[in-house]
């Protein structure tokens, strides 16, 4: 085998939705305000009986559903979160229990908003370096649980949810050599920080590093897949923001490419944007099996990582 792919992908998030006209009614605020200033409509939240590894189970459960596979076929679990409250037992290992996956590599991954797309990366290698055969890689935040509601600043960007990809040993390599980085003298622009912790940003600052500096890093990811912008027929962006996300669309150049704007339904998930968007964009046929399609996160810590993929 010479690479890898993801066999299958699913999400999930929690049946309550919080409208606009909710928010409206908890802080000084408007539809009008947030949809002009973000874009987002609606975000799913999650109760308190909801906790981030479920979340992720019922996203992988899916997943595997659709990859035609058993929990005992993985042997490697990868959760991407910055919302598990609890050090110990991780989220990987509380999701294995939930679905019954049998003695498992089983870690967690917090790169924040950019933790799926490094999580991705690091089970596409540990399956071609031969150190697992399957990999079960989620992304999942319960971003409710880490927001100040009297603030409105934050709190209308907002949302809890759950995506998943099933990463296996492929003859051709469907996913792409990913390209990473950060800028750990900015880690201070997005924070979730103190007891109990609390979800913080620069804004302005975010909004600079993301429509001016990202754009040719994710075209040389694509360079790195061997693609130009103009081969994708699929960008999935970190959901943070529809006014970061469509001029950095524009700007990578993907002119014929169908572009993930789940931002406006689920709101900022962090690690669970990228894998929800995308298992959405499969869902509903938007993007086809084997079509290239470039995952690029980024966001806490400054960090950044993105991959051209191959639909399942």
């Amino acid at each position: 085998m010479n690479g890898t792919r993801i066999a299958a992908v699913g999400h999930y998030q929690p049946a309550k939705v919080l409208t606009n006209e909710d928010l409206a009614g908890m802080v000084d605020t408007s539809d009008e305000w947030i949809t002009s200033r973000v874009g987002i409509r609606t975000r799913h939240i999650a109760g308190p009986d909801e906790p981030v590894d479920e979340l992720a189970a019922h996203a992988a459960a899916k997943a595997l559903a659709a990859a035609g596979l058993t929990p005992g076929d993985i042997d490697l679990v990868l959760v991407a979160t910055s919302t598990a409250i609890d050090r110990s037992p991780n989220m990987a290992a509380r999701v294995a229990a939930r679905l019954g996956i049998p003695s498992p590599a089983a870690m967690d991954v917090n790169v924040v908003c950019a933790g799926f797309t490094h999580a991705l990366a690091t089970a596409d290698h540990a399956v071609r370096a031969g150190a697992a055969v399957r990999a079960l890689v989620i992304g999942a935040d319960k971003m409710s649980e880490v927001t100040d509601w009297t603030d409105r600043t934050t709190c209308v960007l907002v949302g809890d949810g759950a995506g998943a990809a099933v990463v296996e040993a492929a003859d051709e390599p469907g996913i792409g050599p990913v390209l990473w980085g950060s800028v750990p003298e900015m880690g201070h622009a997005v924070r979730i920080e103190g007891t109990p912790p609390r979800f913080a940003q620069e804004g302005q600052s975010v909004y600079r590093w993301a429509t001016t500096q990202l754009p040719p890093i994710a075209r040389k990811a694509c360079e790195k897949a061997g693609l130009t912008p103009a081969d994708l027929a699929g960008v999935v962006l970190h959901q943070a923001n529809l006014r970061i996300i469509e001029p950095l669309a524009e700007k990578i150049g993907a002119v014929n490419a169908v572009v993930a704007r789940d931002v406006v339904q689920s709101g900022n998930t962090s690690a669970a944007s990228i894998p929800l968007a995308f298992s959405k964009l499969v869902e509903q046929g938007a993007v086809r099996t084997g079509d290239p399609v470039l995952l690029f996160g980024f966001g806490g810590n400054l960090s950044y990582a993105g991959q051209v993929v191959r639909c399942p």
